[in-house]
């Protein structure tokens, strides 16, 4: 029998990889996912208790979505026409793609960049070029520049995962405006990093730029995502593109007793920082990895052909941090996520064990 179209179609996605979440792991340390350990768990029992008292969730949420974008716009101070929300900025990442590229969509990013973002363009056959880190995972402006007169889209998550890396302003600034196409900037650790692009969008109608509550707030297990952009596109996308409801009742209203306390997750946020800071200097101290800058919630440092001994080791002791093997130029890169004081200082213990 003639192969149908429908089953050429589900033959040839069925040979993509798609994107890997990483794997479950009870009982132990968990450093590996980028997930902000550091905000009091306690908090969000709190919350989601409040929640119960108001909510009816055999009712769907309208208006909930104007809502919490209300409350983004003024967390960001931002007008809330610009703001549009999503069921995580993936599934937004996800509608942009699906509804405005299309296979001659020339995609400009890095190498590596956000997962997802590279697996979505495969699914959709987008034509992609990848611009390399360097040895000191920083990408070359300049080529990065030239490189963008032939595309039509640019992502750059910004800070980049699992590097840290983020260009600094000025550059990222020029980039943007001398370039005509489509760019996204994933500013998804933005908390963590220097500044803040979003203003640029004020000006700039090609200019998305994706937020989420998963990092800083901790609340990735909601699943809220956000975008700012031109008011046209917000609107378009809000009303036309988006779902009817991306988001559930809960995480509506989580979301928007959390941006009420958003005080509280900028001192977390100031707190990760300095520890982040601290497990830079430490794995430095120990004068066997190559340890790189970073501007996220998590420190990536080469450790060469020890990687594999040194992440199962870490297993074995509850510890688990990501394997990434080669990143740009380097073997053997590992990644660790900032978490509480305490659990960062067993990880540093651990390592410096391990090393002895």
């Amino acid at each position: 029998m003639k192969e149908t179209w429908f089953e050429k179609k589900v033959d040839k996605i069925s040979k993509l990889d798609g994107y890997k979440k990483p794997d479950r792991h009870s009982n132990a340390i968990k450093l590996d996912s980028n997930e902000n350990y550091a905000v009091d768990p306690s908090l969000f029992g709190d919350l989601i208790d409040e929640v119960k008292k108001s909510v009816d969730v055999r009712e769907y949420p309208l208006g909930g979505v104007e809502r919490i974008v209300r409350s983004l716009a003024s967390y960001i101070k931002m007008p809330e026409e610009m703001v549009g929300i999503g069921n995580g900025s993936d599934q937004i990442i996800d509608l942009i793609l699906g509804n405005l590229a299309s296979k001659e969509t020339r995609v400009l990013t890095s190498e590596p960049t956000f997962g997802f973002f590279e697996e979505r363009c495969k699914l959709y056959s987008l034509p992609t070029t990848k611009i390399r880190f360097d040895g000191e995972m920083k990408l070359d402006f300049e080529d990065f520049t030239s490189k963008s007169k032939k595309a039509d889209m640019l992502y750059l998550d910004s800070p980049n995962n699992p590097t840290g890396f983020q260009f600094p302003r000025e550059q990222l600034e020029r980039l943007i405006q001398s370039f005509e196409g489509l760019v996204i900037i994933d500013e998804a650790y933005v908390e963590f990093a220097d500044y803040s692009i979003i203003e640029a969008t004020k000006e700039m109608k090609n200019l998305i730029v994706l937020r989420t509550l998963s990092k800083s707030f901790g609340m990735a297990g909601l699943r809220v995502g956000y975008f700012v952009a031109d008011k046209k596109f917000a609107d378009a996308f809000s009303r036309v593109i988006q779902y009817p409801y991306p988001l559930n009742t809960l995480g509506i209203e989580a979301g928007i007793l959390a941006l009420e306390r958003s005080k509280y997750f900028a001192e977390v946020a100031g707190l990760v920082k300095r520890e982040r800071g601290r497990i830079t200097e430490k794995l430095r101290e120990m004068s066997v990895f190559k340890v790189f800058d970073s501007k996220a919630n998590f420190v990536l440092f080469a450790a060469g052909g020890s990687s594999r001994r040194i992440h199962k080791a870490l297993i074995e002791q509850g510890i688990i941090i990501k394997n990434l093997g080669k990143v740009g130029p380097h073997d053997g890169c590992l990644r660790v996520t900032v978490g509480t004081p305490e659990m960062n200082s067993k990880f540093l213990t651990a390592i410096r064990d391990l090393l002895n």
